[in-house]
């Protein structure tokens, strides 16, 4: 079986093949992260938030350790601080 192809276009556009786009959950609005290494290109998913920036969305402030339930406090008070009726 030979590994799925795309072509670039003029405007240097690709179509990822349909078996990896189900393989790596990828659709609308997903991000890719392209490396070069030589002659080689590797493609993967990114995540849509880094730790770090859930840690700083949730706890105002200097990045530092907490403890598991001050994170499901922080996390439950953000989400209904953000979700609240107004």
């Amino acid at each position: 079986m030979s590994a799925p192809t795309s072509k670039v276009t003029a405007q240097g556009q690709i179509s990822v093949p349909a078996e990896v786009r189900r393989k790596l959950d990828i659709g609308p609005g997903s991000v890719l992260e392209w490396n070069a290494d030589g002659e080689q290109v590797v493609v993967r998913k990114v995540g849509r938030y880094s730790s770090r920036a859930i840690h700083q969305a949730v706890f105002a402030g200097p990045l530092k350790r907490r403890s598991l339930a001050e994170l499901r406090e922080g996390v439950a008070l953000y989400v209904k601080d953000k979700h609240a009726r107004r």
